[in-house]
């Protein structure tokens, strides 16, 4: 029978629980006029599916949003809901600046996307520890060595702790254990092609905008404008004065994360991407359009070329569900008359941050002081700690190139040749934002 599926509102009030015991430094502020700014929430939820129930049940699992307890403070529940991550934010770095950035600067804070980097530094922590213990320990509470018997064979079988060969060493010698399903809360629809009809119904006209601002560049992929095409892979919305950017929409990157799952490039060497892809996406019932849901992520729409059954190396299509939940966020944005918050925030059971122009507010932008734990510096920083640590030799390899883009270049693997597929078929248009690349851990 299939695994019970955790209820929509489960869901994000496990994620707005988290946000609600934050401090106040990390919430929008106040306005001297008595209103309030307003910013995204994003957050990324674990559910331990230990039992099974009839098809189609739900179940009503508790959730505190930091350990999973019951709200009446007994033992802990076997299927408990966990939130991993989570971050307001609602900017992105011009393009202009990505050469000065030096992996020290976000380039994407949005809160889906920053939710997302916060659960990879998430997951390599967890790999940290693990690796750190010995080969005696062979899973943690949320991940796992890849060979462990118990994982691979279900068997009462006692933990391999034997010395790990070459092969074994090569790469990806983690993985989630395979009980956990993910899950993630967004407070409002994600920028790009699922919230367009919501955006032209709060237009002051009906007509589609066939035409939009001039941009710098003539080939760059659409930003707000042209409503009547739909279906497209967009540029983050700004204003049509604003610099340009080649970020990618949420809704795209989202769609993207339907093939690879949310492991990033660096990290996914060093863990499986298997059990790592969203099972539901959970917005607020107003927030969801079901026809730009379906054309955006299901397997229907504009994903439809890329098949469900169709293996792509270790990856494949798994569109998740659209889920509408009850509950709203405290700081959504009204529909008129919203003051958008600067201050972004991002949490973990780990770390915890607030940031300013993608970098730790107080600190200069582009100074590598003030770089976030989820920087590209600061993250390749920790996937070479886990690869030394782990005894993963050949990403340890990949991981010493002189430069961030050598490194990558190096860790690319099936992951990179899957993603150009996925825009040659599905996603069409889209432009690699590049310019970040040539610096070095040992330079600043």
């Amino acid at each position: 029978m299939p695994l019970r599926a955790p209820h929509p509102d489960a869901i994000a009030d496990c994620v707005l629980a988290a946000f609600n015991k934050l401090p106040a430094k990390f919430k929008p502020r106040a306005l001297a006029n008595g209103g309030r700014e307003s910013v995204p929430l994003a957050g990324i939820v674990l559910c331990r599916n230990t039992e099974t129930a009839d098809h189609g049940s739900r179940s009503s699992f508790p959730a505190n949003g930091t350990n999973g307890d019951a709200h009446d403070g007994s033992r802990k529940n076997p299927n408990s809901l966990t939130c991993v991550s989570l971050a307001t934010g609602m900017r992105c770095l011009p393009q202009s600046k990505l050469g000065q950035a030096k992996g020290n600067v976000l380039h994407d804070w949005h809160a889906e996307i920053l939710a997302i980097r916060g659960f990879n530094r998430w997951v390599l922590e967890e790999c940290l520890e693990l690796a750190r213990a010995g080969r005696e320990k062979q899973q943690g509470e949320w991940v796992a060595r890849r060979r462990a018997p118990r994982l691979q064979h279900k068997t009462e079988t006692e933990p391999d702790t034997k010395p790990a060969t070459e092969a074994e060493t090569a790469t990806q010698p983690f993985t989630l254990r395979p009980e956990i399903s993910i899950h993630v809360y967004v407070s409002q629809a994600p920028c790009g092609d699922a919230s367009m009809e919501l955006l032209m119904s709060r237009q002051p006209s009906s007509e589609p905008w066939t035409h939009a601002a001039p941009s710098a560049d003539p080939d760059d992929m659409l930003g707000r404008g042209h409503f009547d095409q739909l279906g497209m892979v967009r540029r983050k919305p700004s204003r049509p004065d604003a610099p340009v950017t080649a970020s990618k929409s949420c809704s795209d990157k989202l769609a993207m994360k339907q093939v690879t799952g949310l492991l990033s490039g660096l990290v996914s060497g060093l863990v499986g991407s298997e059990g790592s892809h969203v099972e539901s996406l959970v917005l607020p019932e107003k927030e969801v359009v079901r026809e730009a849901v379906e054309r955006c992520w299901g397997a229907d729409g504009r994903m439809k070329e890329l098949g469900q059954d169709e293996e792509r190396g270790w990856m494949k299509f798994r569109p998740f569900t659209v889920e509408a939940t009850s509950r709203e966020f405290e700081y959504a944005a009204p529909d008129e008359g919203a003051v958008g918050s600067n201050l972004s925030a991002l949490w973990t059971p780990r770390k915890s941050e607030v940031l300013i122009n993608g970098v730790l507010q107080g600190r200069k932008q582009f100074d590598q002081k003030g770089a976030s734990c989820v920087s590209r510096r600061e993250m390749w920083k920790l996937t070479r700690e886990v690869a030394e640590v782990s005894g993963a030799q050949s990403v340890c390899e990949a991981l010493r190139e002189a430069t961030y883009g050598g490194a990558k270049w190096a860790m690319r693997g099936e992951r990179e040749g899957v993603k150009e597929e996925v825009k040659r078929q599905a996603l069409k248009g889209w432009r690699t934002n590049s310019g970040d690349e040539d610096w070095s851990l040992d330079k600043t």
